[in-house]
């Protein structure tokens, strides 16, 4: 494992199975987390959401969950390093499509989840099982996610996903045959002239019909990072 300070005295431990790249901080800004918050992310990997948190007001707890043994040990090496105990961040192994022992059913404010951007057969599998399982949704479908967001989420709590832009369509159908509305909608561009490459969306368990778009988040701007796209790292 190799270790990567992300400031304010966090760091995250890395492996060729299990990174994180801008995407997890554009998902951990976009989730609008509160310091009251009880929250939950599906497939956190080496926690780099989790552990992200924790730079600045973090939540009151916030579930890291993945099914893969070698992550969640990388999470706790993360944990180690950087002085977080179980009280902020819960480490679980655990499968989302069954949950685990003691979940907060119905209990959570905010749930999180950067999936597999792939579906399984699609493109070119990675040859090593944790990058295939990161990558393609062996275990996790659009359907698999919002079910089990809706099953942790109190009425009005939220679930935020990123994902490719092809895979919008299969979130929103699924968020909603979940009972959660997609309410908040926001693409991220290289430029203002790229297509998007990444969409970030909140849904609201028990919410009403109205979907906002939020102007797009733009990486450049004349050659340089936008003032956006430089606030994120810090």
């Amino acid at each position: 494992m190799k270790e990567e300070p992300i400031g304010g005295g966090i760091t995250v431990m890395t492996s060729e199975e299990h990174r994180f790249g801008t995407d997890a901080f554009l998902l951990t800004l976009f989730s609008r987390y509160k310091e009251k918050d009880t929250a939950a992310e599906f497939g956190t990997g080496c926690g780099i959401i989790p552990l992200l948190m924790q730079k600045s007001r973090p939540p009151k707890r916030i579930y890291a969950v993945d099914i893969q043994e070698n992550a969640v040990a990388q999470l706790r090496a993360g944990m180690a390093a950087s002085g977080i105990t179980e009280e902020r961040i819960v480490p679980v192994c655990a499968d989302l499509r069954t949950l685990w022992e003691g979940a907060p059913l119905g209990m959570c404010d905010l749930v999180l989840c950067n999936p597999p951007y792939q579906p399984p057969g699609s493109g070119f599998e990675a040859g090593n099982p944790s990058q295939r399982i990161a990558r393609h949704g062996v275990f996790c479908t659009p359907e698999d996610v919002c079910s089990a967001a809706a099953r942790l989420l109190r009425s009005g709590g939220r679930l935020c996903i990123c994902g490719r832009p092809e895979r919008l369509p299969d979130y929103i159908c699924a968020m909603r045959q979940a009972r959660t509305e997609p309410k908040r909608l926001r693409f991220v561009q290289k430029t203002a002239q790229d297509a998007p490459w990444l969409f970030l969306l909140e849904g609201r368990r028990d919410g009403n019909p109205f979907l906002q778009m939020e102007p797009p988040f733009l990486m450049y701007e004349n050659g340089k990072p936008t003032k956006e796209a430089a606030g994120l790292y810090y």
